[in-house]
């Protein structure tokens, strides 16, 4: 599928300069008023039907394309109003503070007021000839117009990497049996490793943690490991993760061979627990180069691995491999709620549950796919908002067995478009990249994307955090981290 093509939001910040005092005063003033609200009026007419194609266009490469087409237009109406706005504050500055050498230099310039007038008279036409053309092929599209969801969190608290165990519904029987593992002990096997394997979204990383917290099992092991592996299954790189796990230093600057000269020394003779967290490397050979290093640790030692891939797991396991199912309706249903609406709303709406029992059984058991759909409808008290949910199209498309991704798709699909611009953003880091927030929302203001809230004297800082609570309770962010204000 084509790339996904974002309009809507800078089509409503060409509306607001178009809005704007200054481009007003400049419009007046450069005698170019009627193809000004003739580009304004247009602009007006396509807005309204954007989010409607937006959320069509990953079933239309036809419409992909015309988003593309109003994408180009937008911009460059971006940068003729861009010009308009400084070439009115420049006359501005020339006519009150200019001495009669600086105006007639001004004049004399590519800024001369004939010149200038004449120059961006033919770009606002040229602009809305442009418009106008690509406008007249919406119809063929049979768009709505929708209205956009504003849809903001309601201050729902952030988590940390730490999982409690009242937070987690349902994965009270999965991980006591993963907890009878790590105790247990083989005789002649000072090393095992056990597999937790199940598709995406079913919550390995989740159980994983509440076995990793569980007071038996810190009781249990003297050292304890967590290392996140992701895509890139690098041995240097895991024996960084490893050692820093449990002293924060900068093992960057250690050759492999000095970093395995460490980790052994820590290992010698005692007890860990090791979880390797998604995990997806199939080549052997790199597993076993780890699991060598790993094998001098005490007798009962443990290493816990989640992954999605079968394969992955027969290769890394000596046990075998632990394989998390769907959680039961009824669980689903708790989670579905507690995420969807607040606990004294259960009772008073009644029709919500219902059509929300609908919603929950199209996610097969998932819980990623249910809680991101709850929290989509947080603090949505309108039937209509459910039952868009519940019969949108998006669960009519062709899926794998356990896809969570029409849940998801979903989800992102009624985002808002300035939210969709950020969170795209956030596909130029590295999969499970770590970031500072303040960081990331500054790149979000430089690029323009945060949005200036109609509250007086909220800083784009405190909305940038707003975008980031909004993406983590969508489940679009996860292992957030609130280390409060800096």
């Amino acid at each position: 599928m084509a790339a996904e093509i974002f309009v809507a939001n800078i089509a409503e910040k060409v509306l607001k300069k178009l809005e704007s005092q200054v481009s007003k005063e400049a419009c007046l003033l450069w005698g170019v008023e009627s193809d000004w609200k003739g580009l304004k009026n247009t602009l007006s007419t396509v807005k309204a039907v954007l989010f409607d194609a937006e959320k069509k266009q990953g079933h239309n490469q036809e419409l992909t394309v015309w988003l593309g087409k109003l994408k180009e237009v937008f911009l460059d109406a971006q940068d003729v109003l861009d010009e308009f706005e400084c070439e009115e504050l420049r006359s501005q500055v020339v006519e009150k503070q200019g001495s009669i050498a600086m105006k007639v230099r001004h004049f004399l310039s590519c800024s001369n007021p004939l010149l200038f007038r004449i120059n961006m008279g033919h770009k606002i036409k040229d602009i809305r000839t442009r418009l106008d053309d690509i406008a007249a092929d919406k119809a063929k599209f049979h768009l709505s117009e929708l209205a956009e969801n504003m849809h903001v969190v309601r201050g729902r608290e952030m988590t940390h990497s730490f999982v409690h165990p009242l937070e987690v519904i349902g994965r009270e029987h999965d991980k006591e049996n993963i907890v009878k593992h790590l105790m247990n002990v083989v005789d002649g096997q000072n090393v095992l490793v056990i597999p937790i394997v199940g598709i995406g979204g079913l919550g390995k990383t989740v159980l994983a943690k509440l076995v990793f917290n569980d007071a038996r099992v810190v009781e249990h092991f003297e050292l304890k490991f967590w290392v996140c592996v992701s895509d890139d299954f690098i041995l240097k790189q895991l024996l960084v993760k490893i050692l820093r796990s449990i002293a924060d230093e900068n093992w960057n600057d250690l050759d492999e061979e000095q970093l395995q000269k460490h980790l052994r020394n820590v290992l010698d003779g005692r007890k860990f627990l090791l979880v390797l967290d998604d995990v997806w490397n199939k080549d052997r050979n790199k597993w076993i180069e780890l699991r060598n290093l790993l094998m001098g640790g005490a007798n009962g030692s443990k290493i816990l691995v989640t992954t999605r891939s079968p394969s992955v797991a027969s290769m890394m396991g000596t046990m075998p491999s632990y394989n998390l199912k769907g959680l039961p309706h009824n669980e689903c249903m708790s989670l579905f709620v507690k995420w969807a609406l607040e606990d004294r709303e259960e009772r008073q709406h009644a029709n919500l549950v219902e059509i929300g029992d609908e919603i929950v059984k199209k996610c097969k058991g998932v819980p990623l796919a249910v809680k991101s759909l709850g929290s989509l409808l947080y603090s949505k008290l309108d039937e209509k908002d459910w039952k868009l949910v519940k019969d949108n199209e998006m669960w009519k498309l062709e899926r794998k067995e356990g896809d969570i991704l029409s849940a998801l798709q979903l989800s992102y699909n009624l985002m808002p478009p300035y939210l969709k611009e950020c969170f795209a953003y956030c596909s130029l880091y590295p999969k499970d990249h770590k970031y500072l927030s303040m960081e990331l929302i500054q790149l979000w203001m430089a690029h323009d994307l945060i949005q200036k809230s109609p509250i007086e004297n909220q800083e784009l800082e405190d909305i940038g955090n707003q975008y980031i609570e909004e993406l983590y309770s969508r489940s679009f962010l996860e292992d957030y981290k609130d280390f409060g204000s800096l």
